[in-house]
């Protein structure tokens, strides 16, 4: 029928656009903030954001080394945005809280203080410093151990229900970090009271060394062929010979984009109505050599993505 507006939502009252983008999520009122400009406009409502943050964020930021945030933030959307792209420290400075940019899921860094570190204030074999791009006062750094066991915990009442969530080690290494090329850790995660998970990972990127070793190799070859001729070799008797890639088993490290390398420790679907302590580590412990050069920020739970 001629003049009807159909499916048209655009052509609905604001606070009725609104109200529908409140049951999407963040990334969707971005895509549908273009449709029209009652859209845009509802995109910015304070009712929209609001549902994107956690129930209980003011009590969080009140709490927090940022208390003035929420009288500072113009809206609903800025807060938001805020905590996703600047992690606030909570309990005394132990922990950050902030939100994924894509769910406003709740992520957290647990610091290397609130972490259980062994012979960690043994000053001989652990050093407590500051970093100047760590969100925390301090960071810790290993000076030297043959037992390297590093521990932490966090209640799976904290975190996003119903979500995939995944643990990292942030750290970062010194230029005289010593037997973790060669020398995988074991990494665990799981409830406390069941085994977890268990693999071993690697702490230094041999991998992406040993393939920059394969490329070089690669182009030496290249070099010597267009130099010579192929068929110079062949006339030689001599081959050019074939680069080989080594392998080694386990996970390697990646890095951040705030400057540190992490390592993932496992992954942990947080079932609504399960609650527990979700426990993690890092630990080697069997190969007895001495190890050392490694800066430990803290661990960081946060959402899995894809």
């Amino acid at each position: 029928m001629a003049g009807s507006t159909g499916g048209d939502l655009s052509v609905l009252p604001e606070g009725c656009v609104a109200n529908v983008l409140s049951f999407t999520g963040p990334l969707d009122v971005g895509r549908l903030s273009i449709v029209s400009s009652t859209f845009k406009s509802a995109a910015e409502s304070d009712a929209v954001w609001e549902q994107f943050l956690p129930p209980e964020y003011h009590s969080i930021i009140s709490e927090s080394s940022d208390s003035s945030l929420l009288a500072c933030s113009s809206s609903k959307k800025e807060l938001y945005l805020h905590l996703c792209d600047n992690p606030v420290l909570i309990e005394d400075g132990k922990k950050s809280f902030s939100l994924d940019k894509v769910s406003g899921k709740k992520c957290y860094m647990l610091s290397a203080r609130d972490l259980i570190i062994v012979w960690g204030d043994n000053p001989t074999y652990w050093r407590w410093t500051s970093e100047h791009n760590s969100r925390f006062p301090e960071v810790a750094e290993l000076i030297g151990v043959c037992w390297l066991e590093i521990r932490g915990k966090i209640n799976t009442c904290l975190l996003s229900q119903d979500t995939l969530y995944g643990a990292y080690l942030v750290y970062k290494t010194t230029p005289a970090a010593y037997v973790f090329e060669d020398q995988p850790v074991d990494v665990t995660l799981g409830l406390a009271g069941t085994e977890g998970c268990k693999r071993s990972v690697y702490i230094l990127d041999t991998k992406r060394e040993q393939e920059q070793d394969y490329q070089q190799q690669r182009q030496q070859r290249q070099i010597a062929i267009s130099e010579v001729g192929v068929f110079g070799f062949s006339a030689m008797g001599w081959r050019a010979p074939e680069p080989t890639r080594e392998k080694n088993k386990g996970e390697y490290p990646k890095e951040r984009e705030d400057g540190w390398v992490e390592i993932e420790l496992g992954e942990f679907f947080n079932n609504k109505g399960e609650e527990g302590e979700l426990e993690m580590s890092i630990s080697e412990v069997n190969g007895g050599d001495w190890k050392g050069g490694l800066i430990i920020l803290g661990i960081e739970i946060r959402p899995k993505r894809g």
